[in-house]
């Protein structure tokens, strides 16, 4: 089939929606589906063609306090344009919000199916960052955008309910996959340890963007726990405020690759603090590295840690009981090892082609459904 990908962020910035992409667009690459890629223009230069894919740029001016984020401007005609000469069976929507609004727009003009992948809780976003007179606009801008695809994707069941609950039809859960092969037991390396962790401590890990609503600065109440070590593996504006706050964390900055890998499984446990994750795909890596979780008790992560067996969930907000909760698996090692062993058993069979092929199922019903639904929709029975 021929896809078309509207992405809002693409390469060379790396997040959770672009390692996505990727990993859908080498799926349909394996496959011999034809793929372009519409994303915002980059200050660097980025490829024209990425895992077979054909990348068109927009204009696109950087997000206030991400430098590396560009935010595509313009209207639909250039869209609609780009859509109409490659002719695609289906549009993708990558967490769309500001590009995406206009894609589906496009899509609906052109009779083409629509399927939006919700990903990234925006007007969440818009509450932390002090925003609140944003927050309503923010949902009537994603209700707008997913009451008009032909079909809706959410990661986890606390965002299905969410955009149920906002009155969003046509919407089913799709989970990401995890590398198991990348992500494993054995990338687990003493000669990391010993430079994260020269005094033999055990090592509590976290991985991410360092920015605002990831609420890293709330790994501060771990400094009480002894023979232990932070180390915080990412990057994002709110780095050099993080190291003030946590004086004794080891910085690596971002990590990629199989360097990621190695880190990943070398952590004794895995924190992961933040309140606004649709579905937080660390927390899979860290499971499939055969590391437990602690993580917030809200949003995605529900789905993925079992509490009491793979890790534990705390009350959001309750750090009293993180503190309670990692003071516990790291003085336990072989209930730490006994809860790691349960998380990697838990993600074995979430690889990516296997989510992907579901995908493909997704698609292929989207364009079944659009007719029929494009019909309804103009009131016709």
């Amino acid at each position: 089939m021929k896809v078309a990908i509207v992405a809002e962020s693409f390469l060379p910035d790396m997040n959770g929606v672009t390692h996505s992409l990727l990993k859908i667009m080498q799926h349909l690459d394996e496959r011999g589906d034809t793929v372009l890629v519409i994303a915002p223009s980059t200050l660097e230069n980025a490829p024209g063609m990425v895992e077979g894919a054909t990348v068109r740029r927009l204009p696109a001016v950087p997000l206030a306090g991400y430098r590396n984020i560009r935010v595509a401007v313009g209207g639909v005609a250039r869209v609609k344009t780009l859509l109409a000469e490659f002719g695609p069976d289906v549009v993708h929507l990558a967490s769309p919000f500001v590009l995406g609004w206009r894609a589906v727009r496009a899509a609906a003009a052109l009779d083409i199916p629509s399927v939006a992948v919700y990903q990234t809780d925006v007007p969440g976003y818009a509450a932390k960052y002090g925003l609140p007179f944003l927050e309503n606009w923010a949902w009537l801008r994603v209700e707008r955008i997913h009451m008009a695809a032909t079909k809706t994707l959410a990661p986890s069941t606390d965002s299905l309910n969410q955009l149920r609950g906002h009155g969003i039809p046509r919407v089913e859960l799709w989970r990401r996959g995890v590398d198991t092969e990348r992500f494993h037991p054995s990338k687990r390396s003493v000669a990391f340890r010993r430079k994260v962790a020269p005094a033999g401590h055990k090592i509590i890990g976290y991985v991410g963007r360092l920015a605002l609503e990831k609420q890293v600065e709330d790994l501060a109440v771990l400094a009480s726990v002894p023979n232990s070590t932070l180390v915080i593996v990412g990057d994002g504006p709110q780095r050099e405020m993080l190291e003030s706050v946590l004086p004794h964390a080891y910085f690596t900055g971002f990590l990629g690759g199989e360097d990621l890998a190695t880190a990943m499984a070398s952590f004794d446990l895995f924190v992961h603090p933040g309140e606004l994750e649709t579905f937080c795909q660390t927390i899979q890596e860290a499971m499939a590295s055969g590391v437990p979780v602690i993580a917030t008790g809200k949003g995605g992560p529900v789905d993925l840690v079992d509490s009491s067996r793979t890790g534990w969930l705390y009350a959001p907000g309750n750090l009293g009981q993180l503190l309670g909760y990692v003071s516990d698996l790291i003085g336990d090692d072989a209930k730490r090892a006994a809860f790691g062993a349960a998380a990697y058993e838990q993600v074995q069979g979430r690889q990516w082609s296997v989510v992907c092929e579901q995908l493909m199922g997704i698609y292929n019903q989207a364009i079944a459904d659009h007719p029929r639904l494009t019909a309804a929709l103009k009131g016709i029975k």
